[in-house]
């Protein structure tokens, strides 16, 4: 059956694509929405941009037609059409501020509601418009074309019951092969082999694409003078220490290691090997209500506090190497020497960045867009590492379900260049895992 969609302007600065992804339904934008637009398109951000991208979309169409009647979106699309009427915010609840914008485009799909066939559904991320709808039996549906199922992701990792007299193949041969990989594993998937009759007897390794399962590589080594300290962060050094992957994605909650083991593989490649010409680390900056024009200082001044999470995991693995040694100072040094440079997200969007060590903390404030954008920065010889927790969002229109780190390891998990590694125990501290484990 036909729909309507009142589409909210959390969708649209959310995926810019969005106009084109509800088949040959009819499309409506409240005037209201327009106006958001407008309102948000002098950002310096990722929301600016989308809202641009938005408005160039609508002038588009406003020149093939009138956009207040419908304009078509295509073959096999709908219609979209601009609603010039909230008239029917007058009959919605008096708690309800009429002069908010929300409460506007929640009176259009009212209205919409009363005077047509079609079922009409409002499309918003803002959990309380949907609420509100519901309340007044307006159907209400979250943008949900780039939803993962969290509890379903991909977690890099599979354990295999298999025969001893394998397990002894693979410490003799140093492989096995799996016949037609009738396991359905993935590229780079770590094996954890156990014995199928219940014996001690076990092995960790990573599947190639060629069927064979391998030995650990990288895994058991010092790295920076970090030792992994679980098969987890073993499993996810092998990953980072191998050049062949170009992109790692890292999941787990505080205190498992994800940003210490990406940041020492990082030191480990550029400082010791020279592998890569540079380690730029970097994170989304989620200012909760202000941004950083409202910090004092230069660039770098304002960026300090949003980094201070790299610092401290840097003067950590410093730390360890050179107790004699200033570690600012040491930092400082590569930063100087342009071996490292520790950046906010904001400024990578038109760079092309080759032959360097890029680390994503934080990863899961990202869109599935912003996140497409940081990868497609990768010039030749780059290598990407994303972490994050998909339970700490900061981001106001983002779940565990939608943020583009979740989405990233769903859909690469079948490409060789790609591997994940989801990281459960604390090693941080036996406080820091209590607090992770009991405080929910």
């Amino acid at each position: 059956m036909k729909k309507v969609f009142v589409i909210d302007t959390s969708v649209l600065v959310h995926d810019p694509g969005a106009l084109q992804a509800f088949e040959d339904n009819d499309i409506v934008i409240p005037l209201a929405v327009v106006e958001e637009i407008d309102g948000h398109k002098k950002r310096q951000d990722e929301v600016g941009r989308n809202a641009r991208l938005i408005s160039k979309f609508l002038d588009n169409l406003r020149n093939k037609g009138q956009i207040e009647a419908g304009v078509s979106l295509g073959e096999r699309r709908g219609i979209l059409r601009v609603e010039l009427n909230d008239g029917e915010i007058e009959k919605l609840p008096s708690a309800l501020d009429r002069t908010c914008n929300d409460n506007r485009i929640i009176a259009v799909a009212y209205a919409l509601q009363k005077e047509l066939n079609f079922r009409v559904v409002l499309v918003t991320k803002d959990i309380n418009m949907r609420i509100k709808a519901n309340a007044l039996k307006i159907d209400a549906e979250d943008y949900e074309t780039d939803k993962i199922n969290i509890e379903e992701v991909y977690s890099g990792t599979t354990v295999l019951k298999v025969d001893p007299g394998e397990i002894d193949h693979f410490y003799n041969k140093n492989e096995l092969f799996l016949t037609n990989n009738i396991y359905n594993l993935y590229p780079n998937e770590m094996v954890i082999m156990e014995d199928s009759s219940g014996g001690s007897k076990s092995a960790l390794a990573r599947y190639k694409t060629d069927g064979k399962v391998m030995p650990l590589q990288y895994g058991n080594q010092d790295t920076f003078s970090l030792k992994p300290r679980n098969k987890e962060q073993r499993f996810a050094i092998e990953l980072l220490l191998d050049d062949e992957i170009k992109l790692v994605t890292l999941i787990g909650k505080a205190g498992t290691g994800k940003t210490l083991l990406a940041l020492a593989a990082g030191l480990q490649k550029v400082v010791e090997c020279s592998a890569y010409r540079r380690l730029l680390v970097s994170r989304p900056i989620v200012p909760l209500g202000k941004d950083l024009g409202y910090l004092p200082g230069d660039v770098k001044e304002k960026i300090r506090p949003w980094m201070q999470p790299i610092y401290d995991n840097l003067e950590f693995l410093f730390s360890n190497r050179d107790k004699e040694q200033k570690i600012d100072h040491l930092i400082n040094s590569l930063i100087q020497m342009n071996m490292m440079e520790l950046e906010a997200l904001t400024y990578i969007r038109g760079r092309s960045i080759p032959n360097q060590f890029i680390i994503i903390d934080e990863a899961q404030n990202l869109s599935p867009h912003e996140v497409k954008t940081v990868i497609t920065r990768a010039g030749e010889g780059t290598k990407i590492v994303l972490t994050g927790d998909p339970y700490q969002i900061d981001h106001p229109y983002l779940d565990s379900n939608s943020n583009g780190l979740t989405y990233l390891v769903e859909k690469l998990k079948n490409e060789k260049l790609a591997g994940h590694i989801t990281l459960n125990k604390g090693e941080r501290s036996e406080l820091a895992e209590l607090g992770a484990r009991c405080l929910n």
